[in-house]
């Protein structure tokens, strides 16, 4: 296995372990990322999911030999199957519902870069690359990009690099506000474990209820997110986890949230 998967504590790491080709992405890996994926939004253990990358690169890419048949034949990724989500967002409507933090370091190119754009919190070593390298190669980026980044940093600011292809600094990415963090190489782990503690110790009902209302106003509009607001608020105010929450602030103590 490439992409290895455990849960602990309620966070649900997914670990890109392909260090010898720089995390080169194969067909096979995308289908392990779209059952990690499936598997973070089914269980209801895992609270928030951890993607990182064992080397000194998250990813210098797709292994372009593997997927010969599939963009030059115009069907883009492998269609997921029932049991798998499409980590890039583009091949169905389909989203995981639990929140995702990704930490990179060192190439973090095209299908990396790509992903990124559909976690929620992102960390970066300082010596992080960025870069969509695809027209350099004769093509365009395929993953997500061209939807999504535009909308991140600004129409201007995506087309500097997008028809460049010019690599990003781990900075300037922190300047346009795709990542959160900077740390020092080697401490982007650390930093994202940190914070997909904090998640995972939040209460989940109200976790997924923001994350679900931040979509629904991205994808389907504020007056959309605006309709449906106080009824998806009423309801988690039923929950136990409310009421600990309530008694955890009397008590004067970290509550202790089940999720229910």
């Amino acid at each position: 296995m490439t992409i290895n998967v455990k849960i602990k504590e309620h966070i649900q790491f997914i670990e890109v372990d392909r260090p010898k080709k720089f995390n080169a992405m194969t067909q096979e890996m995308y289908h392990e990322l779209a059952r990690a994926y499936f598997k973070l939004d089914a269980d209801p253990e895992a609270r928030v999911g951890l993607v990182y990358a064992v080397g000194p690169h998250f990813t210098s890419g797709l292994e372009l030999t593997d997927w010969a048949g599939t963009f030059d034949a115009g069907k883009g990724f492998p269609f997921v199957a029932e049991n798998e989500i499409d980590p890039f967002y583009i091949m169905s409507d389909v989203r995981c519902r639990k929140p995702i933090i990704m930490a990179v370091q060192g190439y973090c190119y095209t299908w990396g870069f790509e992903m990124m754009l559909n976690t929620d919190i992102r960390v970066a070593a300082a010596d992080t690359r960025f870069g969509m390298l695809e027209v350099k190669r004769g093509f365009f980026p395929a993953g997500g990009a061209t939807l999504r980044l535009p909308k991140e940093i600004g129409w201007a600011n995506a087309a500097r690099y997008m028809l460049t292809g010019d690599e990003m600094s781990a900075a300037e990415a922190y300047r346009l506000g795709l990542v959160q963090h900077l740390t020092e190489p080697g401490r982007q782990f650390d930093k994202a474990l940190e914070l997909a503690g904090r998640v995972a110790n939040a209460a989940p009902l109200g976790v997924s209820g923001a994350l679900k209302s931040c979509r629904m106003a991205a994808l389907q509009g504020e007056e959309a997110a605006r309709a449906a607001i106080f009824q998806e608020v009423a309801e988690v105010m039923k929950s136990e986890d409310m009421k600990e929450g309530l008694q955890s602030f009397i008590e004067r103590r970290a509550a202790v949230f089940k999720g229910k």
